[in-house]
């Protein structure tokens, strides 16, 4: 039973963790069309988004759980392996694009020269990070999916 209630964790915690980075990507069309006053204005909606990179912490780690869980099991391992690569490959990325971005705009309230770039940077991680998230969620599914009761 534990490891039922492990794979539920993984995934709905590994689908939370995929919201706000879907809502990043679906925006990004319409955003990179705005000139820059529209811009920072726009990016004023993600203040107090930074709590829910708690959604990745809590799913990397309940990702790895779930891989010690079904340890006995090759594919499953390995899916939730995966799983918890994909998602602490989404901190990298932040780490490498989009807290850089955040930090040179002072989190998109002041417009350094090159802010179209730090644009490009910050809505392109966000865009990366989604695809990820997503590979992760499939991952912890396939590992789910395919873990059987011994």
């Amino acid at each position: 039973m534990a490891v039922r209630i492990v794979q539920f964790l993984a995934i709905v915690l590994s689908a939370l963790a995929l919201i706000p980075a879907g809502a990043h990507l679906a925006a990004l069309p319409n955003k990179m069309a705005l000139p820059q006053a529209d811009y920072f204005t726009v990016q004023g909606i993600y203040r107090g988004w930074a709590l829910l990179g708690l959604l990745w912490a809590a799913a990397i780690a309940v990702n790895i759980l779930l891989a010690f869980l079904v340890r006995q099991q090759t594919w499953p391992f390995w899916c939730a392996v995966l799983a918890a690569l994909c998602l602490a490959l989404t901190l990298v990325v932040f780490f490498l694009w989009t807290f850089p971005a955040n930090r040179a705009t002072e989190n998109w309230t002041t417009a350094p020269q090159n802010w179209e770039s730090l644009r490009q940077q910050w809505e392109y991680s966000h865009a990366a990070n989604t695809v990820i998230v997503f590979v992760g969620l499939c991952f912890t599914s396939m590992s789910a999916l395919s873990w059987r009761p011994v």
